[in-house]
């Protein structure tokens, strides 16, 4: 249970790429054919996106109205700054060494001057946050394309990005946290809800830019991890060449 889009939420987010310019890749591509279990994903998608409608965007509404910017911020740069201890370990595990060294001197610096990362101070300070996690650590060890996978509540993944979603357990918040069960599933949901408040802007993006919303955010999910695995410049693929 690690950062920001690994939560319940990773289905939104997916869909905020189209902000950014992210193309649905047409039937037949590699996309597709990385979705061989389409029948049991496509019902898992579809029960996401009903917990997500009947329960998730009305309470983060609700909190988006009770709760400051300022407060949901400190909580978003909290959680965030948790996962930049995944992210500092991952460097090295795919031989980064300079970003490593840049994301734990982020992660120290946001820990005692940003009042345990309630303040991002290290981004001013020119120490920029990346995103690595396990998943992108097994692709660059060689697991390059993995069957895509929808997870209960936690929304799309591969089968190799559920086991990196393991491999980074240990250096979460919840793993470290010595609480109750009950405690534990508050700080979870509280996240959760933060994260989702965070996208409900995207709400109304998959709703309008997609005939096929399953293979939309699949397709998008796995466009985006492919660009996160190569640092922004992938290698052409047989697709391109058409």
């Amino acid at each position: 249970m690690k950062h920001n889009a690994r939560f319940l939420i990773l289905v939104l987010f997916c869909v905020s790429l189209v902000l950014t310019g992210c193309a649905t890749l047409p039937p037949g591509s590699v996309a597709s054919e990385q979705d061989p279990l389409e029948s049991y994903n496509r019902a898992m998608y579809g029960f996401n996106d009903t917990l997500d409608r009947t329960l998730l965007q009305p309470v983060a509404r609700g909190y988006v109205a009770v709760t400051p910017d300022f407060l949901r911020t400190g909580v978003s740069n909290f959680f965030g700054n948790i996962s930049d201890l995944a992210v500092f370990v991952n460097d090295f595990l795919q031989g980064k060494p300079g970003q490593g060294l840049q994301d734990g001197g982020r992660f120290v610096l946001n820990t005692t001057v940003g009042l345990l990362g309630l303040l991002d101070v290290a981004t001013p300070a020119g120490l920029p946050h990346h995103r690595e996690d396990f998943g992108q650590t097994l692709a660059v060890w060689g697991w390059d394309n993995s069957t895509y996978l929808v997870l209960p509540l936690l929304g799309p993944s591969t089968v190799r990005d559920t086991l990196g979603l393991v491999g980074d357990t240990p250096l979460g918040l919840y793993t470290n946290l010595h609480t109750t069960n009950t405690k534990l599933a508050e700080i979870f949901a509280f996240e959760t809800v933060n994260t989702r408040a965070n996208l409900l802007a995207a709400s109304n993006v998959l709703d309008t830019a997609a005939l096929d919303p399953y293979a939309f955010v699949r397709d998008a999910y796995l466009q985006r991890r492919r660009n996160m695995i190569y640092d922004g410049n992938p290698p052409p693929t047989p697709d391109d060449d058409q």
